[in-house]
């Protein structure tokens, strides 16, 4: 990182880490922290605590009450905006501090920000410094779901499965609860309360009546604050009698459809409370892609993958699994036809495999969990 001190990076680091709490209360909108310090000395802090609240760079300010900022440095993790949305742009407020400094962990690559943050400071007379290295990186990171939908609009994707030890998911007759341990799956809870969506195929449903909602261990959870549940199934046959429509439209359900299924079918589900995505394309991948477009339009930034091997594996296929987390459980099935995680098409050549970015293991309960990244936006 260019013309910056160690005491920059520590108090980038801070700005980094307080960032992080507030996952799953800000989307669509990212995840920042602010950090406003003189020297070792820090003045203030904050972070985008709540949609439509006031943003990390504003509650830093503020946490300073009358201090004269002229020479301290406002550290963020990501590119100030410069727009007014559903608050005035930061810019703004920084400038109105009276702040000369900025160091910068991140940047933004939506349309509307993607630099002119930095730019109108910069002109204003401003240092900025944008961060690299290890920093940046983390930054970045932290934003996965945000930097992909201001990408390319859709949502990004996470993985979770258990399997045995030799790779299953299920025994021959289909049985597969529960592989993964107690702590295992409440973890998957977290994940889906920190996420936008859950996604699973109709053979799921048809198989397990799930409800797909959060419900972390001692935490309640309203309504409102749970992810949209969305279930493809191509030729709309989910039972109007599920779980998922019986608690739908309070908790929202989509439902992918493909241009097969039967037209009374798509509306009775739509009587019943669910909103029908209808996917186009020639095959199974191209229809995943195109019902993703449609639900990132919606706002959903980010979704947990839970679906069972044919679904996970249409999705390989389409190239919409962004980070994968696997639960391996102390157990074995063997069976030639138990199935295994990935299905769909697959390659045909190793030399063809999608190599993961970072792999990385620990243990969760009596399961090893790993996690493997691979892609970065």
């Amino acid at each position: 990182m260019s013309s910056t001190t160690a005491t920059d990076r520590v108090h980038l680091a801070r700005a980094i880490e307080i960032a992080a709490r507030g996952e799953g209360a800000v989307t669509p909108n990212p995840l920042v922290g602010a950090v406003i310090a003189e020297g070792e000395r820090v003045i203030g802090e904050g972070w985008h605590a709540q949609l439509g609240g006031a943003h990390a760079e504003v509650e830093a300010i503020g946490a300073c009450g009358q201090a004269d900022l002229s020479a301290a440095t406002l550290y963020v993790s990501l590119e100030p905006c410069c727009h007014t949305g559903r608050t005035p742009p930061c810019t703004e407020a920084i400038l109105a501090a009276g702040i000369r400094r900025v160091i910068v962990a991140s940047d933004d690559p939506t349309e509307k920000a993607s630099g002119r943050g930095l730019g109108i400071l910069r002109d204003e007379g401003v240092e900025v410094v944008l961060a690299d290295g290890e920093l940046a990186a983390r930054a970045r990171l932290l934003n996965q779901p945000f930097r992909k939908h201001a990408r390319v609009g859709r949502p990004w994707v996470l993985f979770k499965s258990a399997m045995t030890l030799d790779g299953k998911v299920a025994t021959r007759a289909g049985d597969s609860q529960w592989i993964s341990g107690v702590e295992s799956r409440e973890l998957a809870h977290d994940w889906r309360l920190a996420l936008d969506a859950v996604i699973v195929g109709i053979g799921t449903v048809l198989a397990d009546d799930p409800q797909l909602t959060a419900r972390p261990q001692g935490v309640p959870v309203a309504a409102a604050q749970q992810p949209q549940r969305v279930v493809f199934d191509s030729l709309a046959r989910m039972p109007l009698d599920c779980k998922l429509i019986s608690e739908a439209p309070e908790i929202p359900l989509s439902v992918v459809v493909s241009r097969a299924a039967a037209r009374p079918a798509t509306d009775a589900l739509e009587a019943a409370g669910a909103h029908v995505v209808v996917a186009a394309g020639e095959n199974e991948p191209a229809r995943i892609r195109n019902a993703m477009d449609q639900l990132g339009a919606m706002g959903i930034t980010s979704a947990l993958l839970e679906g069972g091997p044919h679904l996970a594996g249409a999705f390989l296929d389409a190239g919409e699994i962004d980070h994968i987390r696997l639960f391996l459980a102390p157990l074995l099935l063997g069976g030639r036809t138990a199935r295994d995680p990935l299905e769909g098409e697959g390659v045909e050549r190793i030399s063809d495999a999608i190599r993961a970015m970072t792999l990385d293991c620990e243990r969760v309960g009596e399961d090893l969990m790993i996690s493997a990244r691979l892609r970065e936006w």
